[in-house]
């Protein structure tokens, strides 16, 4: 949705870059992929459209602004995953619903599975594309927005262990490739360790081999940060951020290492289970009027 709310001038070079920001959006649209101000912005600079660096991602974000004022950008395009309004939900009638259940029915297609598996994402800013593969594949997501707070670890450690009496458990991370980033996963599995949580635990990206094999752009690497020295050490100066990766490349490794700890029988089985079931809800809402006639009698 493209809505002028102000006329502004933009130099030819604004002009430029706010066609490129609308042909990524547009691209991911396509795909299936609403994207962030940030995955916007490494989007632009892996085709060499604008340089990697902190002023160049704050004027993006003020053009994205002004792009929007003019009725250049669509507003809906580029979204902020971690400011939303939330409101309970309400239907016209109890026959809506059942509709809308017949949709939404899911039976817990891992139940009979011998492995229970969660995803963690280290930035809340990528749920969304962590979150469109994993619900395609019935696996729980987990956003850590950095390190993990006691509280959600116990929580974490407290669930796993229900899931985990008779399943082993996989946990699937997603970070930084950056001296906090690396660290956090080992900062997960010493924190479960001290709840008896022993997981089987897989850092899918960002790993070295991805960075070498997809050559997103780099950021120095904070020497503010405490880790830093030992990280230098091992990788030199350079860091890179998870979200430079294209979403379908995320959506992928994510896709391929879950399938690797479930047996696509009995996922398919679940499946054919819950068609059923919202067959029967499907009926039940269109079936609603004579329902509540004969309940009257």
């Amino acid at each position: 949705m493209k809505i002028c709310y102000r006329e502004i001038k933009f130099r030819q070079q604004s002009l430029y870059l706010i066609e490129w920001v609308n042909e990524i959006v547009d691209e991911y649209l396509e795909l299936g992929y609403d994207l962030t101000l940030r995955q916007v912005y490494y989007q632009l600079v892996a085709r060499d459209v604008i340089p990697n660096n902190e002023r160049s991602y704050k004027n993006l974000g003020n053009l994205v602004s002004d792009g929007r004022i003019a009725g250049l950008i669509d507003w809906e395009a580029i979204i902020d995953r971690t400011r939303n309004i939330r409101r309970n939900s309400h239907w016209d009638s109890p026959s809506e619903i059942i509709e809308i259940a017949s949709q939404q029915f899911a039976y817990d297609k891992w139940a009979e599975q011998y492995n229970y598996v969660e995803v963690w994402v280290e930035k809340d800013a990528l749920i969304g594309v962590v979150g469109q593969i994993c619900e395609r594949l019935d696996v729980p997501y987990f956003s850590c927005r950095g390190y993990v707070s006691q509280s959600e670890m116990w929580a974490a450690a407290r669930r796993l262990q229900q899931y985990g009496i008779n399943k082993d458990i996989i946990i699937i991370h997603l970070g930084d490739h950056d001296p906090s980033g690396k660290d956090m996963s080992r900062d997960i599995v010493d924190r479960l360790s001290l709840f008896d949580i022993y997981p089987e635990f897989q850092r899918i990206a960002l790993n070295i081999d991805q960075i070498e094999l997809y050559d997103p752009p780099p950021n120095p690497t904070k020497l503010t940060d405490s880790r830093c020295h030992a990280y230098i050490r091992e990788y030199g100066y350079e860091c890179w951020e998870l979200d430079a990766l294209k979403p379908e490349i995320i959506e992928e490794l994510i896709r391929k290492t879950v399938m690797e700890y479930c047996d696509p029988h009995l996922f398919e089985m679940a499946k054919q289970r819950e068609r059923a079931a919202r067959k029967l809800l499907k009926n039940v809402s269109a079936n609603w009027e004579s329902i509540v006639d004969n309940y009257s009698v």
